[in-house]
């Protein structure tokens, strides 16, 4: 659905700029706005309440007509679970009016409301027009609008891949989060660069290597199998669940253009965007890539027959080995 909308959705964004009217909203006060506006309008309490064994980051109970937040929430994941439950009580008509030409089943329609409530908190935390313009202004400096939109790096990644108004546009981005295991668990491009499905990404990208320095920013220009030079940056993000003895959650966040957008992010100063020879070859799966020279292929491609020279051993055990035809 939001690859088919290429990540935007103007009934959402319009839904959220009410909500911003409505509840008489400002940066500085999202929650404590949206805490009055859920207790004046809809008679629905918010607590933050002690974390326990087994207790959800986020719960609402229609009976008691309340939402119950964990102490382990920072404060941008309980804004953002607020402004979430937010769509999920008050936007019903907008978040079931999308998609229907879809044959879905029960338990893919509530992915789908889960999917536009979290499109919705984005718009809400980072509104369209403000947000771009801020954008555009600091070149897509991620870490400097994370702070002044009180939200996390992940966050503001995400929010830049909705920004495809007509007439007001970004620039057209990749998104892509990972785990150390190579799991891809977010993807979605509007660069035009093509993403595995599933695992398997290419370790030469630079999505993979920023698990080797965390929390720092690292940038590659990525060239693919069709030619294409893309402008990537990648960083590591972390998620507490918790107390000492509870597993902090790793992601590697990646994010991109092609090449010829670079000077409008930040992150090309310094580097030599227009020398399109010293990009780093990066397929897109071992088993689709045409890059027979790479020394961390695992696997050959399927596109050509496997044949074994015993005697000879290259960069890696199948890149020597392959003969087209």
């Amino acid at each position: 659905l939001l690859q088919r909308h290429m990540n935007y959705l103007p009934e959402v964004e319009e839904a959220a700029e009410r909500l911003w009217r409505d509840a008489d909203l400002d940066i500085d006060r999202v929650y404590s706005g949206l805490v009055d506006y859920l207790q004046r309008e809809h008679a629905i309490e918010v607590r933050v309440v002690p974390a326990e064994e087994g207790q959800p980051m986020r719960r609402y109970d229609p009976e008691k007509r309340r939402i119950t937040l964990s102490e382990v929430l920072p404060p941008r994941s309980r804004r953002f679970q607020v402004a979430h439950q937010t769509a999920l009580l008050t936007q019903t008509e907008v978040l079931d009016s999308l998609g229907l030409d879809d044959e879905l089943n029960s338990e893919s329609r509530a992915l789908r409301r889960v999917v536009l409530a979290n499109y919705f908190a984005a718009a809400v935390l980072m509104p369209y027009e403000p947000f771009l313009a801020s954008a555009k202004e600091h070149r897509y400096d991620i870490e400097l609008l994370a702070h002044r939109y009180r939200t996390s790096f992940e966050q503001v990644c995400h929010r830049l891949t909705n920004l495809r108004r007509p007439g007001n546009e970004g620039i057209p981005l990749h998104f892509i989060r990972i785990d150390v295991a190579g799991n891809i668990s977010k993807r979605f491009s509007a660069s035009g660069i093509r993403m595995p499905r599933f695992s398997g990404a290419c370790p030469r990208w630079n999505v993979h290597a920023a698990f080797l320095t965390p929390g720092m920013i690292r940038v590659q220009l990525s060239r693919m199998p069709d030619g294409v030079v893309y402008f990537c940056i990648a960083r590591t993000v972390q998620r507490a669940s918790g107390g000492y003895n509870l597993p902090h959650t790793v992601h590697s966040i990646g994010l991109g253009r092609e090449v010829r957008h670079a000077r409008q992010m930040v992150y090309s100063d310094g580097i030599d965007v227009d020398n399109l020879e010293a990009a780093t070859p990066v397929g897109v799966t071992c088993r689709t890539c045409e890059q027979m020279d790479c020394e961390q292929r695992v696997f050959p491609p399927m596109q050509h027959p496997l044949h074994v020279d015993e005697n000879v051993r290259g960069l890696s055990f199948y890149a020597p080995l392959m003969r087209k035809g």
